[in-house]
């Protein structure tokens, strides 16, 4: 897959097959319109594109209010979108002036004149460009006057899948990493550095990895108790449980944290990147009477986990 920023170095692409939007998880209603443009590229010699934007509209149009967090990072949707066939990604920076163009202006100066777009794939409620006024009977309008073909991904199609990126969020918000996963059609997942924590995790018989994510944006699960699937950087898997939460009974006014306990491993991963998938929830976090309480209760975690990977093989 082919990832231009901008336009400065997009180089001609055959009869590109294009969709808009920005893609924020590539859950399953993504992964249909990935599967349509790929199919409509192959009847007609051509490749597929995504033209998408960042930062998030909603940061640039609301930059002290869209309290928004992204389901992916940039180089996560790269991945996902990679593993999907799509063929070339166009990332166009978000800006308020781009965001007052017409949605006649953007299909004519960018899809058209820059990408010279020859079919465009759109949801049958999907809307784009200033007052979102960008609509399937606008290109349908357009199609004609500019020489491009417009497929419409019915509406049974859609509803079909009946998900969304804020759906997702919702979910993971509420520590529902099942709703999470199927909506995505895989496993949610954080990416990070694994740094130096106060090592408690060590006295208390679980050694932990703190992880410190790649963006500040990306959106964490609710507080608790979670079972993972841990992709070292040697590109080795292994299962365990991560804490995600402030820690109250080792102390109050605790930073947010993410802590993974590896099973049955015993190597030094300071520094290195770590890719965390999450399989299920185990418990709310919460305080206990003392650290004896809080290692009992670990005990009671590894052991229902183990059991949980079980009943999965």
């Amino acid at each position: 897959m082919r990832v231009f920023q901008g336009f400065d170095q997009l180089v001609d692409i055959p009869n590109p097959v294009l969709t808009i939007g920005t893609f924020d998880g590539v859950h399953l209603g993504h992964q249909k319109i990935i599967d349509t443009i790929n199919r409509e590229a192959s009847k007609v010699g051509g490749e597929s594109v995504l033209f998408t934007f960042y930062p998030h509209p909603r940061m640039v149009l609301f930059p002290d209010s869209h309290g928004l967090k992204l389901i992916q990072t940039q180089a996560e949707k790269v991945d996902k979108l990679k593993r999907f066939g799509l063929q070339n990604m166009i990332v166009h920076p978000f800006t308020k002036d781009f965001s007052r163009l017409t949605a006649t202006e953007f299909v004519r100066d960018f899809l058209v004149n820059k990408i010279n777009v020859k079919t465009i794939v759109i949801g049958y409620d999907h809307q784009f460009g200033k007052n979102r006024e960008g609509t399937l009977d606008l290109l349908k309008e357009l199609a004609p006057v500019y020489d491009f073909n417009v497929v419409e991904i019915p509406a049974q199609d859609i509803d079909d899948v009946n998900v969304s990126s804020t759906k997702i969020r919702n979910a993971l918000n509420q520590g529902d990493i099942q709703t999470a996963h199927t909506f995505l059609g895989e496993p949610f997942e954080l990416n990070g550095r694994v740094v130096r924590g106060k090592a408690m995790g060590r006295t208390l018989g679980y050694p932990t990895a703190n992880v410190d994510l790649e963006s500040d944006l990306k959106l964490i699960p609710s507080s608790g108790v979670y079972l993972v699937e841990v992709v070292l950087q040697n590109g080795k898997s292994h299962f365990g449980m991560m804490n995600i939460g402030t820690n109250p009974t080792l102390g109050e006014d605790n930073p947010i944290s993410l802590e993974v306990f590896i099973f049955d491993f015993n190597h030094d991963i300071y520094n290195e990147l770590i890719q965390i998938k999450m399989l299920d929830r185990l418990r709310d976090e919460r305080k206990f009477a003392d650290v004896q309480q809080l290692q009992i209760q670990l005990q009671k975690d590894e052991k229902m986990a183990r059991n949980m990977l079980l009943g999965r093989a």
